[in-house]
C-alpha cells in the first residue's frame, strides 16, 4: 500500500470510529471541507505536514496516533 492511500484509510478509519462526517472533521480541524476531501479523493498526492496536523486536532489525537497504525506497517517505498 502507498502512504497516501494508508492516510486516506487511516482518515475514513477514524471518521467512522468517531462517528462524524468529513464536514464536520473539517469544522473540527479548522479546514475546509475541499481540503479534506482532497486528501481522501486522488486530487492530493501528498498531504502536507500542517494538513495531517489540523486533521489531527480535529480528531483529538497526536500525530503519533494518527501514525500508530497497523494501516502503516507495510506502506511501499
Amino acid at each position: 500500500m502507498e502512504i497516501n492511500d494508508a492516510i486516506k484509510t487511516r482518515i475514513l478509519n477514524l471518521c467512522a470510529e468517531n462517528k462524524i462526517t468529513i464536514n464536520e472533521l473539517a469544522a473540527l480541524s479548522g479546514l475546509i471541507a475541499t481540503t479534506i476531501y482532497s486528501v481522501i479523493g486522488e486530487k492530493s498526492k501528498n498531504p502536507s505536514f500542517g494538513t495531517i496536523k489540523k486533521i489531527c486536532s480535529g480528531f483529538g489525537i497526536s500525530i503519533k496516533d494518527f501514525f500508530d497504525d497497523k494501516i502503516f506497517n507495510n506502506i511501499d517505498t
